[in-house]
């Protein structure tokens, strides 16, 4: 697992929708009217000024690259042939590997409502494999580990996920364990941490046990 940054302070305001320009405001409007505002959310997008919360705030800053990010993100969560579970825990995996607070904040709510149990959610936090009955979920939580630790597939985890997977949901697993992994670079880089209020993941050591 990857230690959390040094410092607490933000490094990218939160921009207010008043003064977004418009290609800024299209960003904001394709993340806070898209499918993700289409549902109750489990994590606060926006604070109580409406200003976006999270790896999405950056996304605004550069419009050109935030709009296809934003998009990408959008395909991954919903257009994909995983299950919430599956993708939820690939996800998780992403987050506990770069100790992301705000990216565990945002899916362990998520990851909830998709099913995961407290036990497989703090074995996902502590870096273990949790117990998972269903082939599928297995090989997801193996690859991505890989993926996430290592950069990399073994040849018998990569036979293993096309077997079970299929070539196109192993190409989208690859593709969302590099998406969040660039968010949890982001918010790393720019020091953002959980909403004002909202608790931070309590972190194991590398060996799982509470730091």
């Amino acid at each position: 697992m990857i230690d959390p940054p040094n410092g607490d302070v933000e490094r990218l305001p939160l921009l207010p929708p008043a003064l977004l320009s418009e290609r800024q405001r299209e960003v904001y409007d394709a993340l806070t009217e898209g499918p993700r505002g289409e549902r109750p959310p489990a994590f606060r997008l926006t604070d109580g000024a409406g200003r976006l919360q999270g790896p999405f705030n950056a996304m605004l800053y550069s419009p050109a690259v935030g709009m296809p990010l934003q998009e990408l993100g959008a395909a991954l969560r919903f257009r994909t042939a995983f299950t919430r579970r599956e993708r939820e825990i690939a996800i998780l995996v992403v987050a506990a590997h770069w100790r992301s607070d705000f990216e565990w904040y945002a899916h362990e709510g998520i990851a909830r409502r998709a099913g995961l149990t407290d036990g497989e959610l703090a074995a996902l936090r502590a870096g273990r494999a949790p117990l998972l009955a269903d082939a599928r979920e297995r090989i997801v939580h193996e690859a991505a580990r890989q993926l996430a630790a290592e950069h990399d597939l073994s040849d018998a985890v990569h036979a293993e996920a096309v077997a079970t997977l299929g070539r196109t949901a192993l190409v989208e697993l690859v593709t969302l364990v590099g998406y969040y992994a660039a968010l949890a670079l982001q918010l790393r880089a720019f020091r953002v941490g959980v909403p004002d209020g909202e608790p931070a993941p309590e972190w194991g050591d590398d060996d799982g046990h509470p730091g």
